[in-house]
């Protein structure tokens, strides 16, 4: 068998140890020890060789402001969505696209080669936020595939005029409809408007919902009644759902029955979560992260993602998902084996299925979207924070990482 790249002696994410062979872009054979000529050849060395990583849910129209917005000198809820819409009329589309490339390009070193990225439209940015990412698509294909879910983060029918924008950004490209109903003076009518629309073109829907330390009220309910009502199962997720880590277990399990039921996903947020969240107290501040472990063991797709990375959501961040996983890993006090393999899916298959690719994974006649990351296992992985060394988009090399060598004394 003659072979475009051959992965020797590589480790899988289920534990197999497997030779991994690609043609023309896609994955021709896995074996053991297998018996080919290759145009290439990479030596993993034991090391994980895992599908490539999958970033659900991030804002590359709004990163790297943080420079910008002014000066964080109280706690106060909301202010990071202020901060951003103070700056948003200096944003210009070529100031977008330079923005969301430099955080791009941190995201494919990263390992990342699928991307579901949130794009705001509304009177003061118009659709400067979504031409300057739409135009990123195209320009990075050699390394990522990139869906765009444009969203109304500021209201949607208390701000005339964006529902309009919505509409034209679905007509030129958005494949995704997404949501802020907390911004909005009537919640549950943007909802369901959104879900009209969602119907009108065919498209899934990604919101961000019930962000908050009471669970008194959930709007993921009404989210889970349309999603049933109008048979649109495994094409919603909600994003957040801070709400969630603060229910007591009965009640949690009760909701992840019900989403599951429903087939509406849950995307956890760590890093802007635990930075926003309790901004209404000054001692004994919640976490503010949901319990995806628990809710993928009652049947709910779960994925972690960034959102936001140096802006006012959240200051930090280098688009590293295994770092995500590891960060909430230790919020959520899911340290053990089979939580962390749980924990590495939420950034892999769950989130493709999420995102309804069904050619993703390491099987025969699949994408060759790979990357080698310097870790004997999953586990071992998001313990360490283990770096990739190198990334793949249909078998052609995107990116490389060199091992760190310890310079010992002769």
């Amino acid at each position: 068998m003659s072979l475009d790249l051959l992965f020797r002696d590589a480790r899988l994410p289920d534990g197999a140890a497997a030779d991994v062979g690609v043609k023309e872009g896609r994955i021709a054979t896995i074996g053991h020890r297998l018996v080919a000529e290759a145009a290439q050849v990479v030596e993993c060395g034991g090391r994980l060789l895992s599908p490539g990583l999958v970033e659900t849910h991030i804002h590359l129209d709004k990163t790297c402001t943080i420079d910008r917005c002014e000066c964080e000198t109280r706690r106060f809820p909301h202010g990071a969505m202020r901060r951003v819409s103070d700056i948003k009329h200096t944003f210009t589309v070529e100031d977008v696209n330079a923005r969301a490339r430099r955080t791009l390009e941190k995201c494919i070193s990263h390992g990342t080669t699928l991307m579901r990225t949130h794009a705001e439209v509304d009177p003061k940015v118009g659709l400067r936020g979504f031409e300057g990412v739409k135009a990123l698509v195209e320009a990075y294909r050699w390394a990522i595939d990139i869906e765009i879910c444009v969203m109304p983060q500021e209201g949607m029918l208390n701000n005339p005029g964006t529902e309009e924008l919505m509409v034209a950004a679905l007509r030129d490209g958005a494949t995704v409809i997404g949501a802020a109903p907390t911004y909005d003076s009537d919640p549950a009518g943007q909802i369901r408007r959104v879900f009209e629309l969602a119907r009108e073109f065919d498209v899934d829907i990604d919101m961000h919902v019930d962000s908050g330390s009471s669970a008194d009220h959930l709007d993921t309910k009404l989210v889970c009644e349309l999603t049933e009502k109008y048979g649109w199962g495994g094409r919603v997720a909600c994003g957040h759902l801070t709400k969630l880590s603060v229910m007591p277990l009965p009640e949690l399990d009760e909701m992840a029955r019900r989403m599951a039921d429903a087939g509406v996903a849950l995307t956890v947020l760590p890093a802007t979560d635990l930075y926003l969240g309790g901004r209404d107290k000054d001692h004994r501040i919640e976490r503010s992260v949901a319990d995806a472990n628990r809710l993928h063991r009652m049947g709910v797709t779960c994925s972690i993602s960034s959102n936001n990375i140096l802006n006012a959501f959240t200051p930090l961040g280098d688009g590293q998902l295994i770092r995500q996983a590891n960060l909430y890993a230790n919020v959520v006090q899911h340290a053990m084996p089979d939580d962390l393999r749980d924990t590495w899916a939420m950034f892999t298959t769950n989130s493709a299925k999420l995102m309804r690719r069904s050619d993703y994974g390491i099987a025969v006649g699949n994408p060759a979207d790979l990357v080698l990351v310097d870790a004997p296992d999953t586990v071992s992985a998001i313990r360490e924070v283990a770096p990739a060394l190198a990334g793949f988009k249909r078998g052609r090399r995107s990116f490389t990482r060199a091992p760190v060598v310890l310079h010992r004394p002769a």
